[in-house]
């Protein structure tokens, strides 16, 4: 007689699964470590200093540092919607631990990129300039277009018409414009 198959325990109620620190399921080398140590060598005076100007009254606000490094990790790994980001601080482990477990929501995070536009473009430039004194990248020309449609064709490999026809039937002569009355 066979034994019925086993399986590993589950339970998903037990709430002491996880690690006490969230970020012993990251690996050591996880680009969300890179940024971590890389916003104490940014100049972020830009962002900082209209934050600590404002209001004290109030909610407090979410650090700016760690808004800042919650953009550029999302835009590193391509999340630039803030419905999304505001859904990786919730489901993405990365993105939990880089921000210390808290989760702003999506109008947060799209008044706080709204309002340091222009600081952001900045600390992408240095950052660029960090990797690449830190031997990360070599930087040539680096061109940002605005267009959407990612493609990677060529002239000689894309089809004509005239390709096209004689692919759809062939053996059958393919006769140019003008050439048909001569």
């Amino acid at each position: 007689m066979q034994k019925p198959k086993s399986f590993r325990p589950w339970q998903p109620e037990q709430t002491t699964l996880l690690p006490p620190s969230p970020s012993d399921w990251l690996s050591d080398d996880h680009q969300v470590y890179f940024l971590l140590d890389l916003v104490n060598e940014l100049d972020l005076s830009q962002i900082l200093i209209p934050a600590q100007a404002k209001d004290p009254r109030g909610e407090k606000g979410f650090d700016p540092r760690m808004m800042t490094m919650l953009l550029l990790y999302a835009y590193c790994v391509g999340t630039v919607s803030s419905r999304k980001i505001e859904r990786a601080c919730y489901e993405d482990l990365a993105f939990r631990v880089l921000t210390g477990n808290q989760q702003p929501d999506h109008s947060r995070i799209s008044e706080f990129r709204r309002r340091n536009l222009d600081a952001l473009k900045g600390l992408f430039i240095q950052i660029l300039r960090l990797c690449q004194k830190a031997g990360m990248v070599s930087l040539g020309h680096v061109a940002l277009d605005g267009t959407k449609v990612q493609a990677n064709a060529s002239k000689r490999k894309a089809m004509s018409h005239e390709r096209m026809l004689r692919a759809r039937c062939p053996g059958r002569q393919v006769l140019r414009q003008g050439e048909a009355g001569q």
